[in-house]
């Protein structure tokens, strides 16, 4: 079986710097909120060309804070419309919605699965105060910031993608680009004002020990999370590169009348490779049985999620993400690929 993304075998390539890294924060007896979580976000911030970064502990809780920090300091407020693109992973969504903010769902560009950019000022009314770009599948949306309004990035999937917007949100989830082992995430930006609060509503909105600002959570990257993605951030523009070099030999390879390759054009660090195809549960089907492991991302649009039945969710018709919902697959990609397994999905793929 060629697995989908085998992290054991991606994370031994950073032995014996992984082991000796977590051995030092075990001894160290300081396990939140110090050195290694310091330098990481200074090196996090550094690295996607921004001045401030804090961890926190996921993408989802870095998007949310992003939204709570934005109305305490009264860029946003309860109601307000937020448009953000229909065929996002549901915790885009959920993050507007757990602030009292209104998702206006937008659809997407079925070549490069993200925003229509074309289409936005079709969604803009005086309501509307912000958008959240997903960078979907790895590659960065191409859109430009509107006067008076919020550019909020939702790079939980592109991390080695500079950021582009006023804030942005990373996902260290251990399958993303760049993985921890477990949960963990960031919020960075080049707003001082901003930065400090999402640091304090991640700290109970707490600056000073049982000093409580603000009604916050505990939602902190812990140290053992740092240390490991210290170990990884300096190795990730290579691994992107393997990455896009197998993209590539898929875009240039694989040939089959009865599927759609993705787009080679744009700024992608191919977190995910996502084909399109009519007859999708079939393809999945007999590629497992030639010993191919694949995902369907995702396979239930939000806003036919139980979840979001009868909620404030704004949007008209959705063909495209309905579309998208039904005919994607992921095929495997990763650094730690090898020549064979390469092959081998290029040849089963094109029969």
């Amino acid at each position: 079986m060629i697995p989908f993304l085998p992290l054991n075998r991606i994370n031994s390539a950073f032995e014996p710097n992984f082991s000796e890294a977590i051995l030092r924060v075990a001894k160290s007896g300081w396990y939140l909120r110090g050195g290694e979580t310091e330098k990481f976000e200074h090196e996090f911030a550094a690295f996607c060309g921004m001045k401030y970064c804090t961890g926190v502990a996921s993408g989802l809780d870095a998007l949310t804070l992003i939204f709570n920090a934005y109305k305490i300091l009264g860029k946003l407020k309860d109601g307000d419309h937020i448009i953000v693109p229909a065929n996002t992973y549901i915790a885009s969504i959920i993050a507007i919605s757990k602030n009292n903010l209104v998702p206006v769902l937008v659809e997407p560009n079925k070549d490069t699965f993200n925003i229509n950019a074309d289409k936005l000022s079709n969604y803009i009314t005086p309501k509307t105060k912000a958008i959240l770009s997903v960078n979907l599948y790895g590659r960065q949306a191409e859109i430009a910031k509107e006067n008076n309004m919020l550019l909020i990035e939702d790079c939980a999937q592109s991390a080695g993608i500079r950021p582009i917007g006023d804030a942005a949100a990373f996902s260290f989830y251990p399958s993303k680009n760049l993985g921890a082992l477990g949960d963990g995430g960031a919020v960075v930006s080049n707003d001082g004002k901003l930065n400090n609060v999402v640091r304090m509503l991640g700290n109970y909105g707490s600056k000073e020990k049982y000093v409580n600002d603000y009604l916050g959570c505990n939602s902190r990257l812990d140290e053992i999370q740092a240390t490991v993605l210290r170990v990884k951030l300096p190795r990730l523009n290579a691994d992107n590169k393997k990455r896009y070099e197998i993209a590539m030999r898929y875009i240039a390879e694989i040939k089959n009348p009865d599927i759609i390759l993705p787009q080679k054009e744009g700024n992608s660090v191919w977190h995910l490779f996502v084909i399109r195809c009519k007859n999708r549960d079939a393809m999945q089907k007999r590629l497992s049985e030639n010993g191919i492991e694949t995902i369907i991302h995702y396979p239930i649009p939000p806003h036919l999620q139980k979840a979001y039945k009868g909620s404030n969710l704004l949007y008209n018709k959705l063909p495209i993400t309905e579309m998208l919902a039904n005919e994607v697959l992921s095929l495997p990609i990763h650094q730690a690929m090898t020549e064979e397994e390469i092959w081998a999905i290029i040849k089963n793929v094109s029969k």
